[in-house]
C-alpha cells in the first residue's frame, strides 16, 4: 500500500510540473509502470488473497517477472462468502484453518498460463486449463460469456468477472466476485457446502450429525438432492422422525467412489444404508442416469463427477425414499 501511495505522488508531481510548465503546450503526464501480480493484488487491497497466497508460498511465483501468468483474483467478499459456507467466521479464519497445500491447490486454480485478456477468453475455447493439477492433467475451467465473463468450477458454481484486464508486469489480472473451487481439495461435504444449491441436504445432515462421518476418509459416492427436490417432499421430510431420516439420508450414499465411468447400470446397488438397495438404468436424455427407489417417480441424475478428496459427488432431482423406513 505504502508503495502504491509513492508511485501516485510521483505522478501527481508530474502533473502538476507539466501543467504549470506551459499553457499551450501540456505534457501529459506517464502513465505509472505496471508492477507484478502479487503487489497489483496488494495494491487493489485483495488483503485475502495475499494472505492465502502467502500462507501458500505462492508470492515468489506471482512476484517473478517471467511468470506471464492470468490470475482470477477472488475479491475480499469472495473469500467471506466462501468461508461462511464452510463454517468459518470469515476470511482470515478460513485461511488460518486450511493447510498450505489446500491453499496453494486452490489458489492454483486460479491461474491460467500466458497472459489472456478479457477479450481473448470471451472469443476462445469453451475451457481453460488451469496450473492445478487433478488425476495427472491440468484441471480446468467452463469459461462461459452469457451476462458477461464468468468461470463455472468443479462444484458446478460461476465465478463473474467483476474488473477485467488489470495489467501487471508479469500478466493480468482479472477480479472475480467468487472463489472457484477446485476439485480432489475439500471433502464430500465441504463441497456441497460450496454449492448454495445443496443447503437443505447439508442441513440435514448436520441435524442428524451424519457431517463427522462423511467428512472421514471415506470414500463415499453421494447422490446428492438439490434443494428443489427437498422443498417437493418438504411434509414429508418434516414427518420423518430421527432415525427414519438418518435412513433416507444414508440411503443417499455408498461405499467406495463410483465415478460415472464406473456405474453398474441395472444391478441392485447396495447403499451405506444397508441391506437396502436401488438401481441406476442409464437415460433417457436429458437425464444422464435414473436411480429406481421405493417410489413410483424415479431420481434424475443430472450432474456427475463433482471430485472430492473423500470421494465423488452425483447430483440429483429428487430425493430417494427407501423401504422399509
Amino acid at each position: 500500500m505504502i508503495r502504491w501511495f509513492h508511485r501516485a505522488l510521483a505522478v501527481g508531481a508530474v502533473a502538476f510540473v507539466a501543467a504549470c510548465g506551459s499553457d499551450h503546450d501540456p505534457v501529459p503526464a506517464p502513465a505509472p509502470a505496471p508492477v507484478s501480480i502479487a503487489q497489483t493484488a496488494t495494491d487493489a487491497n485483495l488483503t485475502a488473497l495475499v494472505a492465502a497466497a502467502t500462507k501458500a508460498g505462492l508470492v515468489p511465483t506471482l512476484s517473478d517477472a517471467n511468470a506471464n501468468l492470468t490470475v482470477l483474483a477472488p475479491s475480499n467478499a469472495a473469500f467471506n462468502t466462501l468461508a461462511t459456507r464452510l463454517g468459518f467466521t470469515d476470511a482470515t479464519a478460513l485461511v488460518n484453518a486450511l493447510p498450505a497445500a489446500a491453499l496453494q491447490s486452490i489458489l492454483q486454480y486460479h491461474v491460467i498460463a500466458g497472459r489472456v485478456g478479457a477479450a481473448a477468453i470471451q472469443s476462445g475455447p469453451a475451457t481453460r486449463p488451469t496450473l492445478y493439477t487433478f488425476g495427472a492433467a491440468p484441471a480446468t475451467l467452463a469459461v462461459s460469456t452469457t451476462g458477461g465473463v464468468g468461470f463455472t468450477d468443479a462444484v458446478l458454481t460461476r465465478a463473474n468477472v467483476v474488473t477485467a484486464d488489470v495489467a501487471a508486469s508479469n500478466g493480468v489480472v482479472h477480479v472475480i466476485d467468487k472463489v472457484l473451487v477446485p476439485p480432489g481439495v475439500l471433502n464430500v461435504v465441504q463441497m456441497a457446502l460450496a454449492n448454495p444449491d445443496f443447503t437443505s441436504l447439508t442441513g440435514a445432515l448436520a441435524s442428524r450429525n451424519l457431517v463427522p462421518t462423511l467428512s472421514a476418509a471415506g470414500p463415499f459416492t453421494v447422490f446428492a438432492p438439490t434443494n428443489a427436490a427437498f422443498t417437493a417432499i418438504a411434509s414429508t421430510v418434516a414427518s420423518l422422525t430421527g432415525p427414519q431420516l438418518d435412513t433416507v439420508l444414508t440411503y443417499h450414499v455408498l461405499a467406495g467412489q463410483v465415478l460415472s465411468t464406473g456405474i453398474p447400470f441395472g444391478t441392485p446397488v447396495t447403499t451405506v444404508a444397508a441391506p437396502r438397495q436401488f438401481t441406476i438404468t442409464a437415460g433417457p436424455a436429458p437425464a444422464i442416469a435414473s436411480i429406481a427407489d421405493s417410489t413410483a417417480t424415479p431420481a434424475r441424475i443430472v450432474a456427475v463427477d463433482i471430485r472430492a478428496s473423500n470421494g465423488v459427488i452425483h447430483v440429483i432431482d429428487k430425493v430417494l425414499i427407501p423401504s422399509p423406513l
